[in-house]
C-alpha cells in the first residue's frame, strides 16, 4: 500500500497472537449519527435488500434491519484477522496478514449480493495488508447502486480511542457498546479515504462531533 495512503500509530501489535482482551464494560453510550439517517433513508421502503455487517453480531442490528424486510449478513473480519493461521512475515521479517489466505476464507462471496453495507470503523483497526484488498472486494460484491457507511477517526482521536460495538436503535440513532480491545491502526484524511474508495461512484462525507468522520459511498 502507497505509504500517503494514510498515517500509522506507532506501537502496533503483533498479528497472530489471538483475539484480544474483553471489553472492561457493556455500557452502551447513545449517538446521533447523520450518515446512518442517510444510510437508513436509502434502505427504507426497499424491497428485500441484502445487507452485509461486517461489525461484531448485533442482534438489535438483525431486529431492526429484518423488521424493515431486508436480509441480514454478518462476517465480524476485524475479529478473524487476529487469527494465527493469517500470520506472515514481510521480506524484511516484519509481522504482516497473509492477504491471499485471509480473503479466501473471509468475504468469499463469488457474486454481487449486497445491496447495502456497514463497515463501520473497520478500516481504522484492520492490519495494513488487508485494507485495501478487502474494500476490492466489497466493492466486488456490491450491486450497481448499492450503499457503504463507514466510519473514519480523526487525527484527533489518538491510538488509544476504544474499539466500540455499534447498535442501530433508530433511523439515525446509535449505542455504542465497548468492545473487544483493538488498537486503532491508522488514521485516514479525506484524501486517503477518497483513494481507498476510488472505485466507487459517488462518496459523501459528514464530520461529527466525537472525532469521527462519517462517509457514505455509493457504487
Amino acid at each position: 500500500m502507497a505509504q500517503d495512503l494514510f498515517r500509522k500509530f506507532q506501537a502496533m501489535p503483533s498479528l497472530g497472537g489471538g483475539a484480544p482482551a474483553p471489553p472492561t464494560s457493556a455500557e452502551r453510550i447513545p449517538r446521533h449519527s447523520t450518515g446512518l439517517g442517510e444510510f437508513t433513508r436509502m434502505v427504507a421502503g426497499q424491497e428485500e435488500m441484502r445487507i452485509l455487517d461486517l461489525g461484531p453480531t448485533s442482534p438489535t442490528n438483525i431486529a431492526r434491519l429484518t423488521g424493515l424486510g431486508h436480509k441480514m449478513y454478518n462476517e465480524d473480519i476485524l475479529l478473524a484477522s487476529t487469527s494465527p493461521a493469517y500470520a506472515a512475515r514481510t521480506e524484511e521479517g516484519k509481522p504482516t496478514l497473509n492477504v491471499d489466505r485471509f480473503l479466501g476464507e473471509n468475504l468469499t462471496y463469488t457474486t454481487t449480493l449486497f445491496d447495502a453495507v456497514l463497515c463501520w470503523d473497520i478500516p481504522d483497526y484492520l492490519p495494513e495488508a488487508v485494507v485495501r484488498p478487502a474494500v476490492e472486494r466489497l466493492h466486488r460484491v456490491t450491486k450497481t447502486g448499492g450503499v457503504l457507511l463507514a466510519f473514519f477517526h480523526t487525527r484527533d482521536a489518538g491510538p488509544d480511542a476504544p474499539y466500540y460495538r455499534y447498535h442501530i436503535v433508530g433511523d439515525d440513532q446509535l449505542e455504542l457498546q465497548q468492545g473487544p480491545r483493538f488498537r486503532l491502526q491508522r488514521i485516514f484524511n479525506n484524501r486517503n479515504i477518497e483513494k481507498l474508495f476510488q472505485e466507487f461512484a459517488s462518496i459523501k462525507f459528514f464530520l461529527a462531533r466525537d472525532n469521527v468522520r462519517e462517509v457514505l459511498v455509493v457504487k
